[in-house]
């Protein structure tokens, strides 16, 4: 048994790792400030005696003795992440700092949930983690983009110097059950107007990509990226290669639902990728062959499932 802290635990992704670490028999202390997180996400975990949930900010210190630590607390969908631009950066820049302190002075080790959106708009497709990435530094969406970017930073600095043990998972596009309804990511939205028989709203012209992993597929791999041996230290992309339109998405998810939606179109966000594709080379290399398992219609029908649970539908 291990005594691992979760930041950001009672998030969309948190929460499923908490539950995860928890079957495989760990105790888990689980922090957020539930910004973006919410208490439903974990409230069925609160009667395990392995389980701990305290209510915190990572952007202030935090004390405690762990052997592992992963770092998750952060917005991250715009609409989310844009409300508070500057606590955004605090989050992942002192958040980090904070986290990563804590994990030199107690030996444990840590893994940053980085992402796609280092990479920007990217010039070369699909991305490979050597490539450093085309972001706008004052764009609407730098909070977040180098925010992650100085984290990825931090964590490199911290193991250079202090020796601290740290791992980096650049996450790809992820869906699945717990997302929130109103978080403005693509398929959280596409579901719900579905489902309630509105107009699918695509923004620009349908044509840019995404590439989709369900959760389960994201949880495995950043377990097996934590237990991976000391001397793994780079980044490494976590995501599913199938590449996606968006107006592909949305007719696939208006065939599951069954729904009467029409598409409508908006002009595209400042600084929107227009092609976003992990190549995974290095995770299947070093995850002991991982690679995603969960094919889009069997992901899709499960999170339609939750949604329509939560819409009582």
């Amino acid at each position: 048994m291990k005594k691992i802290l979760v930041t950001g635990g009672a998030g969309f992704i948190g929460s499923h790792l908490c539950e995860r670490l928890l079957n495989e028999g760990h105790e888990v202390i689980c922090l957020d400030n539930y910004f973006t997180g919410t208490k439903q996400n974990i409230i069925h975990l609160l009667k395990n005696p392995y389980f701990e949930l305290v209510r915190h900010d990572i952007t202030m210190p935090y004390y405690i003795e762990v052997d592992e630590i992963y770092n998750l607390a952060c917005p991250a969908s715009p609409i989310h992440y844009q409300y508070n631009a500057i606590k955004t950066i605090k989050t992942s820049v002192m958040g980090s700092i904070n986290m990563l302190g804590l994990a030199k002075r107690i030996k444990a080790k840590i893994l940053q949930a980085s992402t796609s959106e280092v990479y920007g708009d990217p010039e070369i497709h699909p991305q490979t983690e050597d490539y450093w990435g085309n972001c706008n530094p004052i764009g609407p969406r730098s909070c977040y983009d180098e925010g992650k970017r100085c984290a990825e930073s931090l964590f490199i600095n911290y193991h250079q110097q202090n020796n601290v043990r740290i791992k980096i998972a650049r996450i790809f596009n992820t869906y699945g059950p717990k997302m929130s309804m109103n978080d403005g990511r693509v398929v959280s939205n596409f579901i719900v107007q579905a489902l309630k028989n509105e107009n699918i709203t695509i923004f620009g012209d349908g044509k840019q990509t995404r590439s989709f992993q369900y959760v389960d597929d994201l949880i495995e791999a950043l377990i097996r990226l934590m237990n991976t041996d000391d001397n793994i230290t780079m980044p490494i992309n976590i995501g599913n290669p199938e590449e996606y339109t968006m107006l592909g998405l949305a007719h696939k998810i208006i065939d599951l639902t069954g729904s009467k939606s029409k598409i409508s179109y908006l002009p595209p966000p400042e600084d929107d990728p227009v092609q976003r594709q992990p190549d995974i080379s290095l995770a299947k290399k070093l995850l002991n062959h991982w690679e995603p398992k969960t094919q889009l219609k069997d992901g899709l029908i499960k999170t339609i499932e939750y949604f329509k649970n939560e819409l009582k539908l």
